[in-house]
């Protein structure tokens, strides 16, 4: 018999890749999708599509999943200040309703955890509602195993980037973002300092992951990062093929003020992940370079 794969969020940018993989592994892929940022057009054939919220998990599946990929909830770090009502509902009494399911059922979750908590030495996981949220779940989802032995496993991204990212509007994300801006001939915005590190990893490699994760995986801190670092700067370099310096004097690169919940760095831990036999393939300069050629070098 075919196994039932329920992925949270699978209309998102991850959730839409994820969902076309495991149709393609053969699974019977539904999605669950408030379409808070997910898309229709993020949709893809052979996932039956269920709109709602997690909250209402119980009342909108009429079917026992085998495994859940659970990637519905709110996720962006500076707009949650703002967002804080929704930031709970949709992660942590959402959560809750979807562990409280798998629970009852008896199924495996697979959590999307956040790199923010292990962010400037573990200070992270209190700088912001979402960081909050996201780490004190990880501790929920491990209690669920203690407490009812629901089956886990954990994974943290570390900045996804790649097709269907969100490149518009408040919750755009910064690769997406900048594409965007070059395309346009607009300037690139960089948050101060500027110098905050990311481990930018590719869309591919994190559906890999996750699948791997899913399939063979269980307990906490499976990473899924690049090994690889890079200054938003650094980027913002990449993307305009000259330095700072040159950008800022051209206007081609506007240096904003600082924000809260901003962190500066999250050391990758990928150890657990890569003892399953996976590895992080695609490097974000040569994604860049690709996009240049594609994109804005005619220009």
């Amino acid at each position: 018999m075919q196994k039932k794969v329920l992925v949270t969020g699978g209309a998102g940018f991850v959730g839409s890749h994820l969902c076309e993989r495991l149709v393609e592994k053969g699974y019977e892929v539904y999605s669950l999708d408030n379409y808070f940022t997910g898309s229709k057009k993020n949709h893809v054939n052979g996932v039956t599509y269920i709109e709602g919220e997690t909250k209402e998990i119980e009342k909108l599946l009429d079917f026992t999943p085998d495994m859940i990929y659970h990637l519905g909830e709110y996720s962006r770090v500076e707009q949650s200040f703002d967002d804080i009502e929704l930031v709970y509902r949709y992660n942590k009494i959402g959560t809750f309703a979807v562990l409280q399911f798998a629970r009852k059922v008896g199924c495996k979750v697979l959590y999307a955890g956040s790199s923010t908590k292990f962010g400037d030495g573990g200070l992270g996981r209190d700088a912001s509602p979402y960081a909050w949220t996201k780490a004190t779940n990880t501790e929920l989802v491990m209690n669920f195993e203690r407490w009812y032995n629901v089956p886990y496993a954990i994974t943290y991204f570390y900045n996804v980037y790649g097709p269907r990212e969100i490149a518009t509007g408040k919750y755009a994300t910064l690769i997406a973002l900048f594409t965007e801006k070059m395309k346009k001939g607009e300037p690139l915005t960089v948050v101060s300092p500027g110098t905050q590190k990311r481990n930018f990893t590719h869309i591919n490699d994190i559906i890999n992951a996750l699948v791997k994760v899913g399939e063979e995986g269980y307990g906490d801190e499976f990473g899924i990062g690049s090994g690889e670092a890079y200054t938003i700067l650094e980027v913002a370099e990449m993307f305009l093929d000259m330095s700072k310096e040159e950008a800022i004097k051209e206007g081609k690169l506007i240096m904003l003020p600082e924000r809260k919940g901003n962190r500066m760095a999250a050391d990758v831990m990928s150890e657990k992940t890569k003892a399953l036999g996976w590895e992080p393939k695609m490097r974000l300069p040569d994604y860049i370079e690709q996009l240049r050629k594609n994109n804005w070098e005619h220009q």
